[in-house]
């Protein structure tokens, strides 16, 4: 089956650069990404695809590839038998024996290696404010920046590295090992394919510098502990002029003092007053947009939730707000005055009078301890 071009599935010239082809790519990733698309298996395809020419458009020798050898210099699969170029052969074979000891394709086919920047993570701490209603929050972050003393290419200005004299610039040698040649990374060179006789000093003749760099991260509003915020190249610098790596910002939203996220839901425990619970009546429930009034129905039990929709979390994925919970605990009072009992020992008495009428789940409770109580009585009498 043939595949479209790259290019035409991002809308992009052959000639267009680093930053039409991310900007091309973004516009595709809004329009057909399946959070906005649910259920639809063409837009699912249409990101795919478009994912897919990203992928190997935005990285420079895969982009090289492809513009020289068209699906086949990037897909294996695409290049059927007589169908890739005579090279194919070698180069797989020299990859697996270059992998095995230590070795690995250059560049351009010899020299320096480009390789991409590694990913740096950063753990952010956030409260559940910043979480719910999103928050730009200035992170400062350790990182490898090209040297702007050698601009990378780690030997002192007015230098240059020097090719390699013993694998000749392609930071590989050959070794006959019985039947088989392979390669393997140059013993002189390490690999590098050049020799720095006057290292930069800054850099250490590295190329890589170590920086603090403050980064503004634009938490949106709904995240959660978990969630992921990709900067796209703000990691680590490639070596050898090799691409940055991306820098992932990790959140971790802090307990709070009193609200338990679920998802989109909120969660509170309400104290109240045990007359309040008996008679009903009005209370003020915070929330995370102010207070509200929440009425109490009389004869509340402890335990009971009580919903108000639309005071929770608006997802990050979605346009749905959760609700906020907050489940009454009945308090039992303290530090009771002389006066104080006696009026509560008069309540007793009276209760006691009207038996299972105000208390049914206690004498309902009461009822089956003691049929619990009967029946293991019964059991052991048998077992003797």
């Amino acid at each position: 089956m043939s595949q479209r071009d790259y290019y035409e599935i991002l809308g992009l010239e052959k000639n267009a650069s680093a930053a039409e082809i991310k900007k091309a790519y973004r516009r595709m990733s809004m329009k057909y990404h399946p959070d906005r698309n649910p259920n639809d298996a063409n837009a699912e395809a249409h990101f795919k695809e478009a994912k897919r020419a990203y992928e190997i458009l935005k990285e420079p020798q895969k982009r090289a590839a492809y513009d020289q050898f068209g699906h086949a210099g990037v897909d294996p699969s695409a290049a059927g038998a007589g169908g890739g170029q005579q090279g194919d052969f070698g180069d797989m074979f020299g990859d697996i024996f270059g992998d095995i000891f230590g070795g690995g394709r250059q560049q351009g086919g010899g020299g320096r290696r480009a390789n991409r920047g590694s990913d740096l993570q950063y753990n952010l701490q956030i409260s559940l404010e910043d979480a719910v209603f999103g928050k730009t929050v200035d992170i400062r972050i350790p990182t490898q920046e090209t040297c702007g003393e050698c601009n990378g290419s780690g030997a002192q200005k007015g230098t240059h590295p020097e090719t390699c004299p013993t694998c000749h610039g392609q930071g590989q040698v050959r070794m006959q090992q019985g039947f088989f040649s392979v390669q393997q990374p140059c013993p002189q060179c390490h690999g590098r394919g050049k020799i720095i006789s006057a290292p930069c000093t800054p850099c250490r003749g590295q190329g890589r510098v170590e920086r603090q760099k403050t980064l503004s991260v634009k938490v949106p509003a709904g995240v959660d502990t978990g969630d992921r915020i990709r900067l796209s190249g703000e990691g680590e610098a490639g070596s050898n002029g090799g691409p940055t790596g991306d820098l992932y910002v990790q959140m971790h939203v802090k307990e709070h003092g009193l609200f338990t996220r679920k998802e989109n839901d909120l969660h509170c425990n309400v104290p109240i007053a045990f007359t309040v619970a008996a008679l009903g009546g009005d209370l003020e429930v915070p929330t995370l947009k102010g207070s509200v009034k929440l009425k109490i129905p009389a004869e509340t039990q402890t335990g009971k939730l009580f919903r108000l929709r639309g005071k929770g979390v608006k997802s990050v994925r979605s346009t749905m707000t959760g609700d906020l919970l907050c489940q009454v605990v009945i308090e039992t009072p303290i530090n009771l005055t002389k006066v104080q009992k006696e009026l509560l020992e008069q309540l007793e008495n009276t209760m006691d009078a009207g038996g299972k009428r105000h208390s049914p789940q206690e004498h309902g409770w009461m009822n089956k301890a003691r049929s619990f109580v009967g029946d293991v009585k019964d059991w052991l009498k048998d077992e003797k």
